[in-house]
């Protein structure tokens, strides 16, 4: 790992852990550096309180490929195991990083870049299951539907008070459902329109 990447990870861990007793608002830098046992300066050029709220997603998202590509079963069930790594590699820092959610939902800076960040979450779970292809539908609109259901699930997962991931699991299958059902209705669709005669094949 690199160095920047890993004063990042120190430092986001850090971050997650203060949060979980203090408000974002109130935690500085310095605090933050204290924690991860770094110096400040390490963090100069490398990241600032701002980074290491964007960092945040990208962060949970590696949890997605960390065993592999699931064989053996079907594509839905692939994406349900890979997202399920990243909510179950969320739950240890639950407080921290809920209250981090929340502050970023009110600041303008973060708000705005969050379909960005959703759009990567979801291009990284389909190539964590071996589906960023264009095959069944094209990439791109697969990550727009894998996206909505990511935020779908975590909204779920923020509402847990078991530790069981039951709401987090039945709002995740409930959502790979709905987008398993529209790329099907996509896909008879694109066939009929394959099937229409042009208006130069149409009999008169």
């Amino acid at each position: 790992m690199a160095a920047a990447e890993k004063i990042i990870e120190k430092g986001l861990k850090a971050a997650l852990d203060l949060a979980a007793s203090h408000p974002w608002s109130d935690i500085a830098l310095t605090d933050i550096a204290a924690k991860a046992k770094l110096s400040l300066s390490d963090f100069h050029g490398v990241a600032s309180r701002e980074d290491l709220v964007e960092a945040l997603d990208s962060f949970f998202d590696k949890a997605m490929s960390a065993e592999g590509v699931p064989d053996e079963v079907s594509a839905r069930e692939r994406l349900f195991d890979v997202i399920m790594l990243r909510f179950e590699a969320m739950e240890p820092y639950r407080a921290g990083l809920i209250n981090i959610m929340k502050f970023r939902e009110t600041s303008l800076t973060h708000v705005v870049r969050l379909p960005n960040h959703r759009h990567a979450s979801a291009a990284w779970a389909l190539a964590s299951a071996g589906l960023d292809h264009d095959g069944g539908a094209p990439a791109s609109l697969k990550r727009i539907g894998i996206a909505l259901v990511i935020a779908q699930a975590e909204r779920a997962w923020r509402r847990e008070t078991s530790g069981d991931f039951a709401l987090t699991m039945a709002a995740l299958d409930k959502g790979l459902r709905r987008a398993e059902d529209r790329l099907g209705q996509l896909r008879r669709f694109a066939g009929r329109r394959a099937d229409t005669p042009s208006a130069e094949e149409k009999p008169v």
